[in-house]
């Protein structure tokens, strides 16, 4: 099958694969291995690759992608690659030099796609997590609007093709819609999306305003686990995903990838598992019936198992919002 059929157009004309792999890594695996794991994904055919400076690994991961191009195995233009203005970041004079860092370590002169990781502004500074002597995270109050803007003029620049945001609400995407002179529209919003967690209002505010979503977690978020909602069920095992798996002779976590592609979400499969890796470019050689998706719809429970309790005070906290 011809990788470029696997990809949908955003709105300012660029095109993204609607399978990407997650680099996001458990804190018990080495940083070295995310430069292994991502050459493993571009030889078994993944073609967007997703990653943060808040993973601490654009590193390894841009010589990943340096050596599968020198090696013949792709061009530059057949990768899409996503990266990610964290939060201690969000002030419009830091935006710049933040996304200049992230190329610099991945040695890329561009990349696909650069997203606001949340919309909650952090103290500046090094630290991934400013905290006070309580340990509590230190806020920063910034305009999500200047930070746009600022991300507008590095597209301008050519540093990035797309820019788009991740982790925001309705109210917060609509604040950068409605804003006066907006020069380019998010191209897509990055969120926690799974069959416990399937984001179906979200999803339909997103598509009527043409931003793709793109679904992290779609496996659940049992590898994060410092980050892990307590006692959240393991969603591969839960027992109708588990009987689809069955019947239609694939992975529970196919089942749960293509439900994504079906509903229009692009969908980001994360595995440090070489056989597992390969076996997600499988999630192309099936269709669910549109029973067996409306069944899927039937297992939403509003379970965030990645709620970001650090953030939770933050005046621009996302997830306290319906959608």
């Amino acid at each position: 099958m011809d990788p470029k059929g696997w990809r949908v157009e955003l709105n300012d004309g660029h095109f993204i694969p609607v399978l990407g792999f997650g680099t996001a890594a458990p804190e018990e695996v080495p940083k070295s291995k995310a430069e292994e794991v991502t050459k493993l994904a571009i030889e078994a055919g993944f073609r967007h690759i997703d990653s943060a400076h808040a993973y601490n690994n654009e590193n390894e991961v841009g010589q990943a992608i340096r050596s599968k191009i020198e090696d013949g195995t792709v061009k530059r233009e057949d990768i899409f690659y996503t990266s990610k203005l964290w939060m201690t970041f969000l002030r419009p004079e830091l935006v710049r030099p933040a996304l200049e860092n992230s190329l610099k370590k991945l040695q890329l002169n561009y990349v696909d796609l650069y997203i606001i990781h949340f919309p909650m502004a952090l103290k500046p500074g090094e630290e991934l997590f400013p905290t006070d002597e309580h340990g509590k995270a230190i806020f920063d109050t910034v305009d999500l609007c200047a930070t746009w803007e600022a991300l507008e003029k590095c597209k301008d620049a050519g540093l990035t093709k797309s820019i788009g945001v991740s982790n925001f609400n309705r109210r917060q995407l609509e604040k950068i819609l409605n804003k006066p002179g907006l020069k380019y529209k998010p191209v897509c919003n990055q969120v926690e999306c799974h069959p416990h967690l399937n984001q179906s209002k979200l999803l339909d505010f997103c598509k009527s305003k043409d931003i793709v979503l793109v679904a992290y977690s779609a496996l659940g978020g049992q590898r994060m686990k410092r980050w892990l909602a307590p006692n959240a069920p393991v969603l591969l095992e839960d027992p109708v995903l588990c009987a689809m798996a069955k019947k239609y002779q694939r992975t529970p976590a196919l089942i749960a990838l293509r439900y994504q592609l079906q509903r229009g979400v692009v969908v980001l499969a994360k595995s440090y598992n070489e056989k597992r890796i390969k076996e997600n470019m499988q999630v192309f050689e099936f269709q669910l019936t549109s029973e067996d998706m409306e069944v899927l719809d039937g297992l939403n429970r509003n379970l965030r198992y990645l709620p970001f309790q650090i953030g939770a005070d933050h005046p621009e906290y996302p997830f306290s919002d319906e959608y």
